[in-house]
């Protein structure tokens, strides 16, 4: 996996996990939510079945208060008006009203009237509940409510049942009613399915907008690093012409020198030791000729000092013999003899460096001392070269005229810019009129 795939990972990597999260808590709170409000929805209904059950049984009592409160009846005449009364009331499909002596002994039950006389105390529904002795105890309790399984007509299926139960004190009877509960449980499904669609599509939404973020981000990721990856063949490509005009500048000084000094020392000195053997064939005198070769001979004293002088400029010896630090202390030396400007000089590198690192560190403080000496009017030079942390870092600073508020460096600067661009380096320059120049540069390690 290249470097471009792994960043692009890394910034996707997190954005992908933080969604994952977020979308499976806001679909864990959902569901959440969604099971409160079925919770409160079944209680609403449930509190409406219980209201409408209680309003039902009271309608039962006002039709049979008048026979309770008729003291001309007997109770026997009486009793068999309130089963007749409450035998024949009914309620939108399948309401009915039923009573129970407090025994548990069934009087009234309008849709299985195989019940009535029958001992129903022990009666069970499909769970266990005992649910006449329920409702008894309910209706004892001044009226209550009690869950049951029970058989539901007109197909006789056993449903969830809740009833409503009172006592009946003159005989001492229990009467109540109930309202199965199977439309609550059918309205809480359509209403379950419902909230379970809508938790899906808003799911469904996030995850549609959650993928069309992570491949924005990723197109728009491929999109800078083309970007970048044009400036970087743009800005490579700038170096490498600029270090092309670089090696175009040095050889063509170097062709200029060899052309201009060196040539010309051994024309003239070929022309001299001619000269001399014209002479000795002449048979002009040893003093003629000797000078002749005296003059040759100083030529190439002086051709000699030229190809040293090349030769020292294209790689200084001091550099592969005895070091950076010696070198440029020769340097240093020679400055302060031509100069008599005092140099505080620092050397703090423990680390080996490379050949390149060496060669630029010695020509930009031939260049900087150069710049000095020529155009600073300084009396004192501070220049140190240190290791900090991964580079090694130049500083020259000196107490001349400065240069400007805005410094243009000469070519020899940019020259050195150049060169430290090539090697990844930094380099700065800034100076004010009548502070001095300061020259900054950080080479990699």
């Amino acid at each position: 996996m290249g470097l471009k795939s792994k960043i692009i990972l890394l910034a996707v990597a997190p954005l992908i996990l933080a969604t994952a999260i977020i979308i499976y808590l806001s679909l864990q709170s959902a569901q959440d939510l969604a099971a409160e409000e079925l919770a409160i929805y079944e209680y609403n209904l449930v509190n409406a079945k219980e209201k409408a059950l209680k309003n039902h049984v009271n309608i039962a009592l006002s039709a049979i208060t008048p026979v309770l409160e008729n003291d001309q009846m007997d109770d026997v005449t009486a009793q068999e008006e309130v089963k007749r009364i409450l035998s024949d009331l009914r309620y939108e499909d399948d309401g009915y009203f039923f009573v129970y002596e407090m025994s548990g002994v069934n009087l009234v039950h309008p849709t299985q009237p195989d019940f009535v006389g029958k001992d129903l105390w022990a009666f069970q529904d499909r769970s266990g509940n005992y649910l006449i002795q329920g409702l008894i105890n309910a209706a004892q309790a001044g009226g209550g409510f009690h869950r049951y399984v029970w058989e539901k007509p007109p197909l006789m299926r056993l449903e969830d049942k809740l009833s409503y139960a009172i006592a009946i004190d003159r005989w001492n009877w229990m009467m109540g009613t109930g309202l199965y509960l199977d439309d609550i449980y059918d309205e809480l499904a359509k209403t379950e399915a419902t909230m379970n669609r809508n938790i899906q599509g808003s799911f469904f939404v996030v995850i549609v907008v959650a993928v069309i973020t992570v491949l924005l981000v990723i197109l728009l990721g491929v999109v800078i690093n083309l970007h970048e990856h044009k400036l970087a063949d743009t800005r490579l490509n700038a170096v490498a012409q600029r270090f092309m005009r670089l090696q175009v500048n040095e050889r063509r000084g170097f062709s200029r020198e060899l052309h201009d000094g060196i040539n010309q020392s051994l024309v003239s000195c070929k022309f001299r030791i001619e000269l001399a053997g014209n002479k000795l064939r002449r048979n002009d005198s040893h003093e003629i000729v000797q000078e002749e070769l005296l003059k040759a001979s100083d030529l190439i004293s002086q051709t000699i000092n030229e190809v040293r002088q090349i030769s020292h400029n294209l790689r200084p010896t001091l550099l592969d013999d005895l070091g950076l630090d010696t070198a440029i202390r020769s340097l240093i030396d020679q400055f302060s003899e031509r100069t008599e400007i005092d140099v505080d000089y620092h050397f703090e590198v423990t680390r080996e460096m490379s050949d390149e690192v060496e060669i630029s560190i010695y020509r930009l403080t031939q260049e900087a001392l150069t710049n000095i000496e020529k155009h600073a009017e300084a009396s004192f030079v501070r220049l140190v070269i240190r290791q900090k942390s991964q580079k090694i870092e130049f500083e020259c600073r000196d107490n001349g005229k400065g240069i400007s508020d805005n410094p243009e460096p000469g070519i020899g600067f940019i020259n050195m810019r150049e060169r430290l661009e090539l090697i990844g380096g930094d380099f700065h320059i800034a100076s004010q009129k009548g502070q001095g120049a300061w020259v900054y540069a950080a080479f990699p390690v």
